[in-house]
């Protein structure tokens, strides 16, 4: 199996030791895929023992090695923190005991499978945020994912490839990543060891064959896996440059959600986006009206706004709350005094002549700050839209 790296030291697991001996919180390092079967697991187990045989304390904290001999060949010789059994309406589920892990306090973790949802009942309701936990607590962890996990990618590959990812990791999980290793595989290798048996049970190779693992899904998100490490390294190395303005060197991204705007996935998105690959920080302001005060507005309505506001902050966005009778002014004013430079909104849904006679806030901010770049986004956004991937 042909396998290429990207990341500052991928290839040498004494450099990623190197980092967990200068850090007090835990380090983490990610095996970014952009498949099943690609060999993110093997190579998290392989380094593993790489540190082991240099003396370091590495637990395993869960690995599924899904029936596949060469993966379970690796987990022997590790130490494995027996998982926690959770009763959930009946039926004993097992999952990464968290408490024990940390209790246990071994110096590396490896965790697979970070976008699971855990079952109820669980401390944290993501395993990311079980690995957040355990960073927090001083260990390190080495973990995987599949590219189509992040969450900025989801609309994007559901367009693309027909599939809905239902398990997303937000954005902000990857960007504290201290390495990143993409591991790539050309798609008819990937594909002949999906019909060898290597990746999933002889029963559902036709079916994956006819749907996720087609030759232009696979090819989709092999470049968007290629595209995000990329860029991810080229953020850090913007990074540990001087920042010439407030917010990094492109100024803050500022995205306008109204309360129960149609596309507010989409445009949170483009914002977590963007933001990336500016290498900046960025906002989401939602300006509350006199006429859109919690007790006017629907239980649908506030139900949504929530939703929209904890995904926000989910995605890594700083949520603020405005209120002012002047939704565009209100708007202008903040970005003016917070190092805006980029402000992202969604199209208007009223007839273009509503907005000529009495204006809109799309309209307004267009005519009223034009010292901003305005970004609006359409109901579809097209595939090859570069700020969407």
């Amino acid at each position: 199996m042909s396998v290429a790296e990207r990341g500052p030291g991928a290839r040498k697991p004494e450099d990623f030791l190197e980092l967990v001996e200068r850090a007090r919180r835990g380090r983490l390092k990610l095996y970014v895929g952009f498949a099943a079967g690609v060999g993110k697991t093997y190579r998290m187990l392989q380094e593993a023992h790489e540190l082991r045989r240099r003396g370091v304390d590495v637990v395993v904290a869960f690995v599924e090695p899904h029936g596949r001999a060469e993966t379970e060949i690796l987990v022997d010789g590790l130490e494995v923190v027996p998982r926690k059994r959770i009763d959930y309406r009946g039926v004993p589920v097992e999952e990464m005991d968290l408490e024990a892990v940390v209790g246990r306090r071994p110096q590396v973790v490896v965790v697979d499978e970070i976008p699971h949802t855990n079952v109820p009942g669980s401390r944290n309701r993501k395993r990311w945020q079980d690995v957040l936990a355990l960073l927090d607590a001083g260990i390190n962890v080495i973990g995987a994912l599949n590219v189509q996990h992040l969450e900025s990618l989801n609309g994007l590959i559901e367009r693309a490839t027909g599939v809905l990812v239902r398990e997303t990791v937000p954005d902000s999980f990857l960007k504290q990543a201290d390495q990143v290793v993409n591991l790539d595989l050309a798609v008819e290798d990937l594909q002949e060891r999906l019909q060898q048996g290597k990746i999933y049970a002889s029963d559902k190779i036709p079916w994956a064959l006819e749907n996720f693992f087609k030759d232009s899904n696979l090819a989709t998100l092999r470049e968007l896996a290629l595209r995000e490490v990329a860029e991810r390294l080229d953020r850090a190395g913007s990074a540990r440059a001087p920042l010439e303005r407030k917010g990094g060197a492109s100024g803050r991204v500022l995205v306008c959600l109204a309360s129960n705007p149609p596309r507010a996935k989409t445009l949170l998105s483009r914002g977590s986006r963007m933001a990336g690959r500016l290498n900046t920080d960025w906002c989401v302001v939602y300006v509350e009206t006199p006429g859109e005060a919690p007790h006017l507005i629907d239980a649908e309505a506030q139900r949504h706004l929530l939703a929209n506001i904890e995904k926000a902050k989910e995605l890594g966005a700083e949520v603020v709350r405005l209120k002012s009778p002047d939704p565009a002014g209100a708007i202008l004013d903040f970005a003016r005094t917070h190092g805006v430079v980029n402000i992202i909104v969604g199209r208007s849904q009223q007839p273009w002549w509503k907005q000529v006679l009495s204006g809109s806030v799309v309209m307004r901010l267009l005519r009223e700050g034009p010292e901003f770049d305005l970004h609006v986004i359409g109901l579809e956004p097209p595939l090859d839209n570069g700020e969407e991937r």
